[in-house]
């Protein structure tokens, strides 16, 4: 099990991480979602060992590894920026951490062939790296990743170059993955549809600290403030006449201006494929804009048009600010 206590991290004077303590039990898919500047990358750089200056205690089964450099702390770090080295074939690139801890040769390209197996790149071994696909070299630095074994497999933003259908592809794939595996790993990434995709328990970061953990289906049907809420799509508002409450775009629905419910005009309008997602900017409300989801099959307002917005399920969860 990974634990971390009070972990800080301090730049120029800026906490970019205060004051964590977390835990991830083994073969746990841990999920960290937050903007960017949250502290997601620094968190893992903290629990690699990358942050010499970090305070707080990072602990392995109740070892402190303080002391203990990032190459011997039997963890595995994947980076956007996968770095694989060009002028080597495919086999050398996956079997370059095991190299580094001198394993004999058979060791390591039996390993790196292992591991080139269970990302189903098979057969790639004699290729050139800059032959490869992106979705392709992606695929090779997760067995670079996994070739050493680690107790701990950590993912910085991996799939951030490849475009939406490579991701959820290689996303149902890691899942199943990770779970036939049995290993720990702790995902972070902005993108909500990764984070909920991959999830035993998902985690929002921001200004540092963790903001809320639980169960996505918990995290998603009850956002813990308002930040959480916005962060996750939902509308924070107060203009329905009551406190402030968390709507989501689908529980709204535009109307004719003076039926019940606050009046604004339509900013934006975008199609999304099951629904057209339309932006009204309320009057007399400071500016305070609702999206709202409007079904395919219902024709949407146009920009510019005055429209009234209802509550079309329920009230709204009531929020903190």
């Amino acid at each position: 099990m990974l634990t971390l206590e009070h972990v800080s991290v301090t730049y120029d004077g800026v906490d970019a991480l205060r004051a964590v303590d977390l835990s991830v039990a083994d073969g746990e898919i841990l999920s960290v979602l937050g903007p960017s500047g949250s502290g997601k990358s620094t968190m893992l750089r903290a629990i690699a060992g990358l942050v010499p200056d970090a305070r707080g205690v990072v602990r392995w089964n109740g070892d402190d590894l303080t002391r203990v450099p990032p190459h011997r702390r039997g963890f595995g770090l994947m980076f956007q920026d996968h770095t694989l080295f060009p002028h080597r074939d495919v086999l050398a690139n996956v079997g370059f951490g095991l190299r580094m801890q001198r394993h004999p040769r058979a060791v390591v390209d039996q390993r790196a062939r292992v591991a080139l197996a269970r990302v189903g790149m098979a057969g790639f071994e004699r290729r050139r790296v800059a032959e490869l696909s992106g979705g392709e070299q992606q695929r090779v630095a997760l067995a670079r990743a996994l070739a050493p074994e680690p107790r701990l497999l950590m993912l910085d933003e991996p799939f951030g170059a490849l475009d939406r259908e490579r991701r959820e592809h290689l996303v149902g794939e890691l899942r199943a993955l990770f779970t036939s595996l049995d290993i720990s790993v702790v995902f972070v990434t902005h993108d909500h549809d990764e984070a909920f995709a991959l999830a035993d328990r998902l985690l929002v970061m921001h200004g540092g600290v963790i903001v809320q953990a639980g169960d996505p289906i918990d995290v998603w049907a009850r956002p813990s403030n308002a930040f959480v809420a916005r962060f996750l799509g939902w509308n924070v508002t107060s203009a329905f006449g009551g406190p402030l409450v968390a709507i989501r775009p689908e529980d709204l629905t535009v109307s004719a201006p003076g039926e019940h419910g606050p009046t604004g005009v339509v900013v934006t309008r975008t199609f999304r494929r099951d629904h057209h997602l339309v932006t009204v900017r309320l009057d007399d409300r400071d500016a305070d804009e609702l999206r709202v989801a409007v079904p395919v099959d219902h024709p949407p307002p146009d920009i510019g048009d005055t429209v009234g917005v209802q509550i079309a399920n329920g009230r709204g969860l009531r929020i903190d600010p």
